[in-house]
C-alpha cells in the first residue's frame, strides 16, 4: 500500500484519490489508534468550504461514531481554531477536512491529538498499516455503544475570544486589507479585527466553496498587493484556504512572506527582551538573509524539512518560542500549537503598533538574497527526485554556488509537484539556473532527458 500521509494529513483529488470510502476507514481506524478504547471518546470536526467537504464530512462522522467514540462539528473554521479547541476543550482528537492552499478539486484530512499536534510519523504509520487489516472492522461497538453526532456551535467565538487574549493593541486609527480566500478564515478574520477597532477592508470572503484559493490567498498574493496600492490602507494580509499561514504586503505594497515576518517579529521581541531562549527555528526553505538577520542579534537558527510539524517537534525538542515556514506558517508557542495566519497578523500589528514604524521600516531589519523557487508538476515525482541527471547537475550547481548561494530540490509533501529553490547573489544567474533545473525536471518526467 503506498504511503497515504503526506508532510500535512491525507490529500488527493476529492471523490477520486480520496473518496467517502477511504474517509470513512480513516475516520474509524484513525480515532481507534489516537483515542484508544478508554471511555466513550469526544473528537471535534472541521472543515474548510470546498464542496467536497460535505460528502467527506459525512464519511468521517460515520467512521468516527462506528468506532464508538462522539464526533462534535466546528463546522467551516480555520485549521488551527481545531487544534486550539482540541486542547481548550478537552477533546480526545480533532480532525480537519482542508486541502489548505490546494486547487478546489482536492481535499484533505488531518488528525490532532488531545494535545492540539499533528501527529507523529509513526502513528501515521500505524494508522496506515491498521488501514491493510480487516480485524479492526469487525469489532464494532453496537447499540447505545456507538457513537453521536453533536453541533460544537460556539466554536468560532471561542476561538476568536482567544485570539484577542493574545493581543493587546486598540485598531482604531488602522486601516487593514484582509484576502480571505474565499476559505476558513473569511468567516473570522474580519470579525476578529473589527472588534479591535480596524477599519477592514475584505476581499475573497464567500464560503460557497466554488472559488477557494482561486487566483487569491496567500499563493497569490498580488490580489492583495493591488488592493493595498489602490486602497492606500496601512497592511494588507492574505490567508490561505484554511487560514494556518499568512504573506504581508506593507504600506507600500511590497510582498513580505514568512521569512520577512518571523524576522520582524524576532527582532522586537529579542529588543524588548521577551524572547527568551535566543533560537529559532526555520526550515531548510528560509533565506540565506534571514540567517544574516539573526546573526545580528544573536539568534540561533535552527533548520528542519519542510512541514509546520516538523518546526514544532523542533520548537519543543529546542525550548524555542517562535517557528515558522517561509510560506507563511508561523507558530507561538505561547498561544498555539500550529501555524496560526491570523494570529501571525495580530502579532504583527502588535509590533506596528507598539514600534510606532510602519511596515515599510521594520521590514528593513532583513535584506533577501534573490531568491526564486519553480513548482513543477509531474507524473512522477519520486522517480524525478531521484534521478541521476537531477541529482548530478544540483550538485554541480551547488559546487559552483558555494559560499554565495545554494540550490534544493525537494518534493511536495501535498502535491504531485518537485519544488526546485535557487538563491544567489546574482538574481540574473538564479534566474537561469532555476529556469534550466525546472526544465531538467520536466524532461525527465517525459523520458526525455538529453
Amino acid at each position: 500500500m503506498r504511503r497515504l500521509f503526506g508532510t500535512d494529513g491525507v490529500r488527493g483529488i476529492a471523490n477520486l484519490d480520496l473518496t467517502p470510502e477511504l474517509a470513512f476507514r480513516l475516520g474509524f481506524v484513525g480515532t481507534r489508534k489516537i483515542v484508544g478504547g478508554q471511555g466513550r471518546g469526544r473528537i471535534i470536526l472541521g472543515r474548510d468550504p470546498r464542496p467536497s467537504g460535505d460528502l467527506l464530512e459525512a464519511a468521517i462522522i460515520s467512521g468516527v461514531c462506528s468506532a464508538g467514540v462522539d464526533i462534535y462539528k466546528a463546522g467551516i473554521i480555520p485549521t488551527p481554531a481545531i487544534a486550539f479547541l482540541t486542547r481548550r476543550e478537552g477533546f480526545d482528537a480533532g480532525i480537519v477536512i482542508s486541502a489548505s492552499h490546494n486547487p478546489l478539486e482536492d481535499n484533505g484530512i488531518k488528525f490532532f491529538s488531545r494535545e492540539g499536534l499533528k501527529l507523529s510519523d509513526e502513528l501515521e504509520e500505524a494508522v496506515e498499516e491498521e488501514l491493510q487489516l480487516d480485524q479492526p472492522f469487525l469489532d464494532r461497538p453496537l447499540g447505545v455503544r456507538v457513537g453521536r453526532c453533536y453541533d460544537k456551535s460556539d466554536a468560532g467565538e471561542l476561538y476568536i475570544d482567544h485570539l484577542l487574549s493574545t493581543v493587546s493593541v486598540n485598531l482604531g486609527d488602522f486601516q487593514l486589507a484582509l484576502d480571505c480566500a474565499n476559505g476558513s478564515a473569511s468567516a473570522i478574520a474580519p470579525l476578529v479585527f473589527s472588534r479591535l477597532g480596524a477599519q477592514v477592508l475584505a476581499i475573497n470572503t464567500e464560503l460557497k466553496g466554488d472559488r477557494i484559493n482561486l487566483e487569491c490567498g496567500s499563493t497569490h498574493p498580488g490580489a492583495i498587493q493591488e488592493l493595498v496600492r489602490s486602497s492606500q490602507v496601512d497592511l494588507g494580509v492574505s490567508f490561505d484556504g484554511d487560514g494556518d499561514r499568512v504573506i504581508a504586503v506593507d504600506e507600500k505594497g511590497h510582498i513580505l512572506d514568512g521569512d520577512h515576518i518571523l524576522a520582524i517579529l524576532i527582532y522586537h521581541l529579542r529588543h524588548k527582551k521577551l524572547l527568551g531562549h535566543p533560537l529559532v527555528v526555520v526550515t531548510e526553505m528560509a533565506n540565506i538573509g534571514f540567517d544574516m538577520a539573526m546573526e545580528k542579534v544573536g539568534v540561533k537558527v535552527i533548520r528542519t524539512r519542510v512541514g509546520d510539524r516538523y518546526v514544532l517537534e523542533e520548537m519543543i525538542k529546542r525550548g524555542a518560542f517562535l517557528g515558522g515556514e517561509q510560506s507563511g506558517h508561523i507558530i507561538f508557542l505561547d498561544h498555539s500549537t500550529t501555524g496560526d495566519g491570523i494570529l501571525t497578523a495580530l502579532q504583527l500589528l502588535q509590533v506596528i503598533k507598539e514600534s510606532q514604524q510602519p511596515l515599510s521600516e521594520l521590514k528593513k531589519v532583513m535584506e533577501k538574497l534573490p531568491q526564486r523557487l519553480a513548482n513543477v508538476r509531474v507524473k512522477d515525482k519520486t522517480g524525478v527526485i531521484s534521478s541521476p541527471g537531477l541529482l548530478e547537475r544540483l550538485d554541480l550547481y551547488n559546487r559552483e554556488l558555494k559560499g554565495r548561494g545554494r540550490v534544493l530540490a525537494r518534493l511536495s509533501g501535498t502535491e504531485s509537484v518537485v519544488r526546485i529553490m535557487v538563491e544567489s547573489e546574482d538574481e540574473e544567474e538564479t534566474t537561469r539556473i532555476v529556469e534550466e533545473l525546472a526544465q531538467l525536471a520536466r524532461d525527465l518526467d517525459r523520458g526525455q532527458e538529453k
